[in-house]
């Protein structure tokens, strides 16, 4: 039996329902359907931003938001000046979704909840008759001249446009290459480091802005690094896999990495303010108060790291003890072996190839009326909601471009 659609989108995710709700608002005549492989939809959404939902980021200007994607820096661009981050705000509010601006940046639902914006894609493709088809895993692809046949576990379909929505999946990526894509090999992003040291060994929960590099690489970032019971998480880590998620992929995540514990102070600025404290606190305790803006523990493990005992006066440092410490503080290394994944939310760096798509419309140039949108591309971002905003533009654009087809 043969379902007729004028448009399928394959994957029930946040950049699948967006898609299909921007369709069907700018043209209600079209039939639309979603096929989802699994038995619920959206499940990444409900997860994401540890089920907050971390919708997009308070970056405005889209030559700036476009420096958040390690994958597809260049190939935003243009996308982004015609939907981006406010846009995105525009449009939930229109739904009845008020986002709100946390300090960093991320923007969430106001109730502090996902399925805010679950009921919101729910409720839209309800009022819009969209049908969502759980449980369709699609087993093949065929294109002809006039029509895509999407052949599924239960059905076949029939369509004269297709979207693929599906982010990183293996089975879809293969039928794609089999159509002639490429595929970027997929690679985990967004990962943080597992690191045994005797330094940080007790230090868990503990937080402080710091420089991240990757010894022997151009590889490096800053923001605030956490310290964790497996090793070292946090903004500036997650910054360094997502940039690194191919070298460090590479490296089978054994790697040294370097740490500035003071960010963008140098090795000579460190041991010259060392030098003014041993003046100026000659009779206090080295390990007792941090002189930094980092936490009491983590100076005084760096004070016992470079040779000093607790009790040692500052009077007393050795011209040996201050160098080590200075470079304890600027260029701490730590030896990463192995990498987790940052909470549930599982990035990858890869997919199809950005060469073979055309941007101002998302349309594959290989095949004809075949479009994408979301993580289905090989486009990535960072944490904090750069990877929702890419579906939603995405999404857009494909909406923009099939409604203006269908005229």
């Amino acid at each position: 039996m043969n379902s007729n659609f004028d448009i399928i989108i394959v994957g029930g995710g946040a950049a699948g329902f967006f898609t299909a709700i921007n369709i069907v608002e700018k043209n209600p005549k079209l039939k639309v359907a979603i096929l989802e492989r699994g038995k619920t939809v959206l499940e990444k959404v409900r997860i994401s931003g540890g089920g907050r939902c971390n919708v997009t980021h308070a970056c405005f200007v889209p030559n700036d938001l476009v420096k958040f994607y390690p994958r597809g820096e260049k190939e935003l661009r243009g996308p982004f000046h015609q939907f981006c981050s406010g846009d995105t705000i525009d449009w939930f509010e229109r739904h009845g979704v008020e986002l709100k601006i946390e300090e960093d940046g991320r923007m969430f639902p106001i109730s502090d909840s996902s399925q805010t914006i679950i009921d919101c894609f729910l409720s839209a493709t309800q009022k819009l008759r969209i049908p969502i088809l759980t449980g369709q895993s699609v087993q093949s692809l065929f294109a002809s001249d006039d029509f895509w046949k999407v052949e599924t576990n239960n059905e076949t379909f029939l369509c004269q446009k297709l979207v693929l929505t599906t982010g990183s999946n293996p089975k879809i990526w293969d039928m794609l290459t089999g159509l002639g894509h490429r595929i970027v090999s997929p690679v985990p992003s967004l990962f943080t480091f597992n690191i045994k040291d005797a330094r940080i060994k007790d230090l868990m929960g503990l937080s402080a802005f710091a420089k991240v590099k990757v010894k022997n690489s151009k590889l490096d970032a800053d923001g605030p690094l956490l310290i964790t019971h497996w090793g070292m998480s946090g903004p500036g880590i997650l910054r360094l896999s997502a940039w690194g998620a191919r070298e460090l992929f590479d490296k089978n995540y054994q790697f040294t990495l370097q740490v500035n514990w003071l960010n963008e102070v140098t090795f000579d600025e460190a041991l010259e303010t060392l030098k003014e404290l041993k003046h100026e606190h000659a009779k206090k305790a080295v390990s007792k108060k941090s002189p930094f803006e980092f936490p009491n523990r983590l100076w005084e493990s760096l004070v016992l790291a470079s040779h000093i005992e607790a009790e040692t006066k500052w009077a007393d440092l050795s011209k040996k003890q201050l160098t080590d410490l200075a470079n304890e503080l600027t260029n701490a290394e730590f030896q990463v072996n192995g990498k987790s994944t940052f909470k549930e939310e599982f990035v990858t760096a890869g997919g199809i190839d950005l060469k073979e798509i055309n941007f101002k419309t998302m349309e594959s140039k290989l095949c004809n009326n075949l479009f994408f949108a979301g993580e289905i591309v090989n486009i990535d971002a960072i944490t904090g909601g750069f990877n929702f905003q890419n579906a939603w533009t995405s999404g857009f654009i494909v909406a923009q471009a099939l409604t203006e087809d269908f005229f």
